[in-house]
């Protein structure tokens, strides 16, 4: 593919990060090195609005996913009518970059396309082991299963329909995907309105099964005083499931966001533990999306925190925190709103900014 502008020569900051334990292994917790020239500039003046999913595919391809009508008529003067000035132009809401950073294709265009075609909305994201791309829509309450160049193969759940946790055919408020290529289940976390873990067959889209905070049915009703964080009660219910991941020993791992929590299940709902983090957390929380390290062991735990700003890193088997980066700014290697992340086989790990961060950045271990 060309690329358009002028390339950046790669700059190597470091990107620091504080240890918080002493159980992470021989080695110790892992750093990383910020690459400023990652992703290179897109065609067509395309530009992005806040990035609500990254995920890394099996060709180690970048996909993300970010809403374009959050983007002001100064940042979009060339599409304004008249036009306001020479650039730019919302990018299509799915994007998919190459390893390099080149831009391979973007698709869903609001301006072309019936709400029935595209991922209005789009949050949670996952390529699978059959290359079939899902996207949740969260404020639309969809699930949608698309052939890599964008064709809707299958929709659960209704656009702008909900009815709460139990349901077995609508959605509310999906975000976070995971598929398990071994059964082909979907594993959603269906939380922005309800609050549960559902599954579906991802061939079919039939219902299998659903859970809520412990393991338990939930309670769409329940209401909790965050501040009794301080006096050491977590809530009985999930805040807003909001990401999710599987594990190769067969977990599955839940960031509860408003919760300021990650929740360990057995993939048939059996609760195994949680890990609260920065409790003292309010607004949105702490606990975004999640992402593991490539190794066979799956070392280290990845959690994005959106409203302080940070990665924490995990000892994935303990789940102790032994470390942290990032902090709130604009500067490179700086997070405004970490919404989105992957890691891919390298161990890089992309992540997509929400809010008025709009971008993605990538990180590659070493460098420490």
């Amino acid at each position: 593919m060309r690329r358009f502008g002028l390339m950046t020569a790669v700059v190597a900051l470091t990107v620091g990060v504080s240890a918080c334990g002493s159980e992470a292994g021989t080695d110790g917790p892992p750093t990383f090195t910020v690459d400023p020239s990652w992703p290179h500039e897109m065609p067509n003046d395309w530009i992005m609005g806040a990035v609500t999913a990254v995920f890394v595919d099996a060709q180690d391809h970048v996909w993300v996913t970010h809403l374009p009508e959050v983007l002001t008529p100064e940042e979009t003067s060339a599409v304004q009518d008249p036009p306001i000035g020479e650039c730019c132009v919302p990018a299509p809401v799915v994007l998919e970059f190459d390893a390099n950073g080149d831009l391979v294709q973007g698709w869903g265009d609001a301006s072309t396309q019936d709400v029935s075609e595209f991922p209005r909305n789009p949050h949670g994201l996952f390529v699978d082991h059959n290359d079939f791309v899902w996207v949740g829509t969260y404020s639309h309450h969809r699930l949608m299963k698309f052939t890599r160049s964008g064709e809707l193969v299958m929709q659960i759940g209704e656009y702008d329909v909900t009815e709460g946790s139990a349901s077995e055919t609508l959605l509310g408020g999906p975000a976070g995907i995971w598929v398990d290529s071994g059964t082909n289940e979907v594993f959603v976390a269906d939380g922005y309105r309800n609050r549960r873990v559902v599954v579906f067959d991802g061939e079919t889209g039939a219902y299998l099964r659903h859970w809520g905070a412990y393991g338990e049915t939930p309670d769409d009703e329940a209401r909790y005083d965050y501040a009794n964080y301080d006096m050491g009660v977590p809530p009985t219910e999930f805040g807003t499931v909001h990401g999710l991941i599987g594990s190769n020993d067969g977990h599955i791992y839940v960031a509860d966001r408003r919760g300021n929590r990650i929740q360990v299940f057995q993939q048939d709902g059996t609760f195994v533990t949680e890990k609260i983090i920065a409790p003292q957390t309010l607004a949105s929380g702490s606990a975004f999306v999640i992402s593991l390290s490539p190794d066979a062991d799956q070392e280290w735990l990845y959690l994005a925190d959106g409203t302080n700003h940070k990665i924490w890193v995990l000892e994935r088997e303990s789940l102790e925190v032994v470390g942290e980066f990032g902090r709130g700014g604009r500067q490179v290697g700086q997070f405004l709103r970490p919404h989105g992340m992957s890691v891919d086989s390298q161990g890089n790990i992309y992540v997509g900014e929400a809010s008025t961060g709009r971008r993605v950045q990538k990180f590659s271990p070493g460098g420490g």
